[in-house]
């Protein structure tokens, strides 16, 4: 499995959504399931991102099914990407 970071922004829906019916954050963490990913730990930002999502996945495939498949329904924009843990990272470099 892989880890990816998802900021997310909510579009103008979004918010409608959000305030209408805040537990949708967390009926969508179960889609996401679904789909194959795990979300690992999700955060508010204040900013130009309204969230942060860690999810754990087995590959690019899978994660970009998922962010299509979210972003279609116009309630959010995102940012993906691949991380790695930094003892990884620097033993790539040795």
């Amino acid at each position: 499995m892989a880890i990816y970071v998802v900021l997310s922004r909510l579009t103008c829906e979004g918010r409608k959504t959000m305030k209408t019916n805040p537990d949708r954050l967390k009926e969508v963490n179960k889609e996401i399931t679904k789909m194959g990913a795990k979300v690992v730990n999700q955060y508010a930002l204040l900013g130009k991102y309204d969230f942060l999502t860690v999810l754990d996945a087995p590959d690019n495939e899978t994660v970009g099914k998922i962010m299509v498949n979210l972003g279609s329904r116009g309630t959010l924009e995102t940012t993906t990407l691949a991380a790695m843990p930094i003892d990884d990272f620097l033993g790539s470099l040795k």
